[in-house]
């Protein structure tokens, strides 16, 4: 280790973000982009802002973008935070509100993001197991705690709470924060947003990467009582004033204002999705019931292992996690219809 790193510097296991291979004519399964690209509204948007303008620095509250997220939710902007991604929120909401005496909880398989911002603030926490069958299960969270984090639909399972649950949970929490990362969301779940006016401890955590086919611009946001808003901005206020770009910030206006393209993409998205489960399915797959753009799947004769390298050899990429527990499990994102076509040929040949 370099001599001059600081304690925290050593003592981090950064987190593995999914592989970015660059190889033509690749079918890439792996990091649950939307196979769909964005509204031609965004590209709009884009171009006329990519002027003289840039030379300024942008809107540090970037509030016309927050005024668009509170109308797409029915919410006041004042109950909503914006950054560079929903990984950069979640950060802020760990360092703003989750760092307490008592631990935090979070499923013991969930996005692994989260485990490395506790050790990054130094916050305590405690992996609450899965059921047998993957679920989140509520009654283990309803116990003292410094706050409580989990993505719904789950990461990487695809498992949904249904909103009853989350109600459940937070009203059965309401001395600490429940935050509720809605990455997935939109693709078969329910969101907990309608919650917050009765909930000043729910933070709602979303992004524009998926559901609105923005990876690569990172937008994302929070939803949540203006108490907790104000927490985010301090943060914020005291690590980076500009999150936003001026690109990013008119791109993402665009997408939510361009509700028809969404919802296309996401009913042609969801139909692919059932389609590669039933396929799957007929080729002795169990597959995890997913309300997310990505299915958990493994074969019951076949080492997940060596399937997800004897796809990476014919052109296919998935993710496979090496992990107590889910060893066995591939992590298949939905492509469109022509990468799903060749995603289950690669498998029938493998499978003989």
């Amino acid at each position: 280790m370099n001599r001059y790193w600081s304690d925290v510097a050593r003592r981090l296991t950064p987190y593995v973000p999914g592989e970015q291979p660059v190889v033509p004519g690749l079918v890439k399964l792996n990091t649950n982009e939307n196979p769909y690209g964005p509204s031609p509204r965004v590209i709009e948007a884009i171009a006329r802002e990519a002027g003289d303008g840039l030379r300024l620095y942008p809107d540090p509250d970037a509030t016309r973008l927050k005024e668009a997220i509170a109308r797409s939710h029915g919410l006041e902007p004042g109950q909503v935070f914006a950054g560079n991604g929903s990984d950069e929120v979640l950060a802020h909401a760990f360092h703003a509100l989750l760092l307490h005496e008592r631990p935090i909880l979070m499923p013991d398989i969930s996005y692994s993001f989260y485990p490395v911002y506790c050790r990054l603030y130094g916050i305590a926490f405690a992996s609450v197991p899965l059921t047998a069958a993957f679920e989140i299960r509520v009654d283990d969270y309803l116990r003292p705690n410094g706050g409580i984090v989990l993505a719904n639909p789950n990461a990487p399972t695809g498992r949904a709470l249904a909103l009853p649950e989350i109600e459940r949970l937070v009203s059965g929490n309401s001395a600490s924060v429940v935050v509720v990362d809605e990455a997935y969301v939109d693709f078969g779940a329910d969101s907990a947003a309608g919650l917050i006016a009765r909930f000043p401890n729910l933070l709602v955590v979303r992004t524009l990467s998926k559901s609105h086919s923005l990876a690569g611009l990172r937008v994302g946001y929070a939803l949540g009582d203006p108490a907790l808003i104000e927490a985010l901005d301090r943060v914020k206020n005291s690590f980076n004033s500009y999150p936003l770009g001026r690109l990013a910030i008119a791109g993402a206006i665009a997408a939510l204002e361009d509700r028809e393209h969404f919802e296309n993409t996401r009913r042609r998205l969801i139909a692919n999705r059932e389609r590669l489960v039933a396929e799957l399915r007929a080729l002795g797959f169990e597959v995890l019931p997913s309300a997310a753009n990505f299915v958990f799947a493994r074969h019951p004769g076949r080492d997940a292992g060596r399937l997800a390298a004897g796809l990476r050899a014919r052109a296919v990429v998935v993710r496979h996690f090496r992990q107590p527990r889910i060893e066995q499990f591939l992590r298949i994102s939905i492509g469109n219809e022509q990468q799903c076509a060749a995603l289950v040929r690669a498998l029938t040949e493998l499978l003989g």
